[in-house]
């Protein structure tokens, strides 16, 4: 007779194996769906709306809506994943709202067209509307595709080798959006705007789904081989996590980690054509030179033998780079310009080093407590998208203002822009490096993985 004893050992023993080379890849593209669509958001939202006739404050509330969709959506999605699990299936679903809606979120006005009015509260309730159902979608695959991390092996090397590929994707997912835009502002430079982001949406849409169709097939659900959501075990309650310090302190730095990249993004291409007069190239040069660093410091990062200790060290060398960019960019005069693309490089690895290691963190957190991983994910990621949508409405309220160079624009001789993308970020990355020092993270065994990517 087989003791089940042997068993529950064979199993832990199986998952502690390193993941090979392909599951890791093609766990990796399964976020690139979000990735390239999160990448137009971030980047041409704003841009979109002031052209279609939005003010800057009513394109704000616009953004903040799906940035509160999309946070609270992480906790109910978090729950309803730690209760039921089948992470494949909540990914497929959410994928499949992101692709029907995103869309309209760069088309015209749909309540608009049915009242048979222009008005501009009715176009901001329009566009939130969408924006709100997108970021629906956009979380819960988010988070499934999070959560799966930490049931797919407990392999710590791999963990982080997991999150590493996500994020050198990401890198991708930008740099394509960046390429497909080129392409069609080129190609339709005559066509009106409106067609133009529709294009770019469905091209964004169509790219990023043929990626998660490669995900669907290539990864197998955790758990049907290692019962990351196990029957047996009673679920862990929020209460249980409510009295961790350790969750507090990953809270902490996984969103200040995110509100770095996502007001650097939002504010890059405002600032090198407003603050530092550059040509209309370098609104896609700049930020190709960030991501292509990234993805190079992601894949570099893929090969490292990882411990505790040394995911504080590279979270802080991370944040470090950031301190000292973000003083570049406050001070940089115009008539430097191009030492702006030496502080992209240094950008680009000091993003992949915060994004791939704060990930890595909430991985460490959640440890062999399984049972409740989708609650820790879903809540981490509700903070970052609230707190993200409130300083990038405040910020961009006022940015609307620096584009005509008007007083309110500008504080102590700096416009919002300028102070925007170089203190904010830098202030986030001096916090989160202060408590990243103060973690007590578990210790675990560097180990390498079974094939090196770079091999």
């Amino acid at each position: 007779m087989v003791n089940m004893r042997d068993i529950e050992s064979l199993n832990e023993a199986q998952s502690d194996e390193p993941l090979g080379r392909v599951s890791i890849l093609s766990y990796g593209s399964g976020h690139m769906l979000n990735d390239i669509t999160s990448s137009c958001w971030f980047t041409y939202l704003l841009v979109f709306l002031l052209d279609v006739g939005l003010s800057p404050g009513d394109a704000a509330v616009v953004m903040l809506s799906g940035q509160l969709a999309d946070g609270f959506t992480t906790i109910f999605a978090g729950e309803l994943m730690d209760r039921f699990g089948h992470f494949k299936l909540w990914h497929a679903g959410g994928s499949i709202l992101v692709a029907i809606s995103f869309s309209s979120v760069f088309g015209s006005c749909v309540p608009c067209k049915l009242m048979g009015t222009n008005s501009s509260a009715l176009e901001t309730v329009g566009y939130s509307t969408f924006a709100a159902i997108f970021n629906v979608g956009w979380a819960v695959t988010q988070v499934a595709h999070m959560s799966m991390v930490n049931c797919m092996t407990s392999n710590s090397t791999s963990r982080v080798s997991l999150v590493s590929c996500r994020n050198a994707f990401t890198m991708v997912a930008n740099l394509s959006l960046y390429g497909i835009a080129l392409l069609i502002f080129t190609l339709l430079k005559s066509v009106n705007v409106i067609v133009q982001y529709r294009w770019i949406a469905y091209v964004s849409i169509s790219i990023g789904s043929c990626f998660v169709a490669i995900f669907l097939i290539g990864t197998k659900e955790p758990g049907s081989t290692q019962h990351c959501v196990d029957k047996s075990l009673s679920r862990i309650s929020w209460d249980y996590w409510f009295k961790k310090v350790l969750y507090y302190q990953v809270a902490l730095v996984y969103t200040m980690t995110r509100l770095v990249t996502n007001v650097s993004q939002a504010f890059l291409a405002f600032y090198v054509i407003n603050d530092l007069e550059m040509n209309q190239s370098s609104k896609a040069l700049v930020p190709a030179i960030i991501y292509i660093c990234s993805l190079i410091a992601s894949v570099i990062l893929q090969e490292t033998r990882w411990s505790s200790w040394r995911l504080k060290l590279y979270f802080s060398a991370g944040a470090v780079l950031w301190i000292l960019s973000g003083v570049g960019i406050v001070l940089l005069p115009s008539r430097m310009h191009n030492l702006m693309y030496a502080i992209s490089i240094v950008i680009g690895a000091a993003n992949a080093l915060m994004t791939v290691t704060s990930i890595s963190m909430e991985g460490v957190l959640v440890g062999e407590d399984l049972n409740g991983c989708a609650f820790v994910y879903g809540s981490l990621s509700f903070v970052d998208k609230v707190s993200c949508g409130v300083v990038l409405y405040v910020l961009e309220s006022y940015q609307g203002s620096t584009s005509i160079r008007s007083n309110l624009g500008m504080v102590f001789g700096y416009s919002v822009t300028r102070l925007g993308l170089g203190l904010v970020p830098a202030a986030c990355s001096l916090l989160s490096a202060i408590v990243a020092y103060t973690m007590d993270l578990p210790d675990t065994r560097p180990r390498l993985l079974v094939e090196p990517l770079l091999a």
